[in-house]
């Protein structure tokens, strides 16, 4: 239970990290989602293969996820 917490609570920071830190749209974000969920990957490379980020970004994505 605390595993599927912790889970939940990182997608959550992730997804607010996205909007506010890269302003992505809610559009781009829907379409992440959905892929991530048809397990095409993690969203953030969802992201980079959909072109909705470039390299850097992703880059700043994964830098932010180590720190959390």
């Amino acid at each position: 239970m605390i595993l599927k917490h912790s889970i939940y609570s990182n997608y959550s920071k992730l997804i607010q990290f996205l909007k506010d830190e890269l302003a992505m749209s809610p559009d781009s974000l829907a379409i992440a989602e959905k892929a991530s969920e048809q397990n095409l990957g993690p969203i953030p490379m969802v992201l980079w293969q959909y072109g909705l980020i470039t390299i850097e970004e992703l880059d700043r994505i994964y830098d932010w996820l180590e720190a959390i």
